[in-house]
């Protein structure tokens, strides 16, 4: 009746498999109470575990054990008594360093306990001489720094991450590449060619942007689609889950004559019935989230098919443009043909003038120098 509990938590409680020495085996289906009890009679500490009725720790800090942190949430210690090693999955890291603290704490306590009893037994086995006893006076000032390290070559083979869950990898849909832009118009077109060609590459761009969003809205909605099947599965095992707790608490209540184990159990049970009830509510809240990002997808569809249609009748008008655009060059290049004859034609006709002029001018000249002789 003298041992009291100093110091409690709760974790995940595991040991090693005795036959492997390797890998972990839980020993509780759910987190647990862990805490630290002191005998007062014996004047020791010790780590002790309840599963319902059954003790799944009860470990004897020695000052030669070591507590290691092997992952941010995850700690192990060896006891050479129970020839086990035991392991304690925690929620959060500062349970992890606050239970570790209070390992060291206890652990040093318990040294200066045995070193204590240690000078007692001396000082009763050292006889008197000359009424002096010789006494050996052990420092308590300087406590022994023990390196911490991993007892053997046991690793924790499972992390925080293994304990809590891991996140759904996601896939991040492949962005569409822009299609090849169009031949740059002649030199020779005419002015609306190029405002047909910047429409066109306006609306390319516009379709491809479309496009890589309509890729990632289906990657998401394959994705959120995957995540509701299996956070209903979740949301099934939780219910039975707490139904099956809320049966328990009942016939727990039933029973005549609780002792103090059924009663914490009963607290236990009630902490993980709200821990689920809160895990439902956080889930149905993602579950409606889920369905307004599918009604945004239907929506951008919407959108996608509209703008598809008018990209079509783009494209047609496009075409008849480019018709267009093909004929007035034909008769731009008959035009400058025509207007090459008619130069040639005229440099002809100068030509002959130039030297009809010349003629004129001899036959003036002719004319006056016979005047002038006679």
């Amino acid at each position: 009746m003298g041992e009291q509990p100093i110091f409690s938590t709760r974790a995940h409680v595991f040991q090693i498999d005795p036959n492997t020495k390797k890998n972990w085996v839980p020993t509780s289906k759910h987190a647990v109470t862990v805490s630290y009890f002191f005998d007062s009679t014996r004047n020791v500490y010790r780590i002790i575990s309840l599963d319902g009725s059954k003790a799944i720790i009860n470990s004897t800090i020695t000052p030669n054990m070591t507590f290691t942190k092997t992952s941010q949430k995850f700690g192990q210690w060896a006891d050479s008594r129970a020839n086990t090693v035991y392991g304690l999955g925690f929620s959060s890291e500062s349970h992890l360093v606050k239970f570790a603290e209070k390992f060291a704490e206890f652990k040093e306590a318990a040294r200066l306990a045995k070193e204590k009893s240690q000078e007692k037994m001396e000082l009763t086995s050292t006889p008197s001489q000359g009424g002096t006893v010789k006494r050996n006076v052990l420092s308590v000032n300087k406590p022994v720094i023990k390196k911490e390290s991993a007892p053997g070559d046991l690793q924790s083979p499972l992390t925080s991450e293994s304990i809590n869950g891991t996140d759904n990898d996601r896939v991040t849909p492949d962005t569409p590449q822009h299609p090849e832009a169009r031949a740059e118009p002649s030199q020779n077109a005419l002015p609306f060619s190029h405002s047909s060609s910047s429409i066109n590459k306006h609306w390319e761009a516009e379709l491809a942007a479309l496009k890589g969003n309509n890729a990632k809205l289906t990657a998401a909605l394959l994705e959120s689609t995957a995540n509701v099947k299996q956070w209903k599965q979740q949301l099934a095992a939780y219910q039975e889950e707490a139904e099956r707790l809320h049966k328990r608490v009942t016939e727990l209540e039933c029973v005549s004559g609780q002792t103090t184990g059924i009663k914490s159990q009963k607290t236990e049970l009630n902490r993980t019935i709200e821990e689920l009830e809160l895990a439902l509510k956080a889930k149905e809240e993602e579950l409606e989230r889920l369905k307004a990002e599918v009604e945004s997808a239907n929506e951008f569809r919407s959108q996608r098919d509209s703008l598809t249609q008018r990209l079509q009748e783009t494209e047609l008008r496009n075409q008849t443009l480019e018709a267009q655009l093909t004929d007035l060059e034909q008769r731009l290049e008959s035009s400058q043909l025509e207007r090459e004859a008619f130069r040639k034609s005229l440099r002809s006709l100068l030509e002959l003038l130039d030297s009809k002029i010349f003629e004129l001018n001899e036959l003036r000249d002719a004319l006056a120098k016979l005047l002038e002789g006679s």
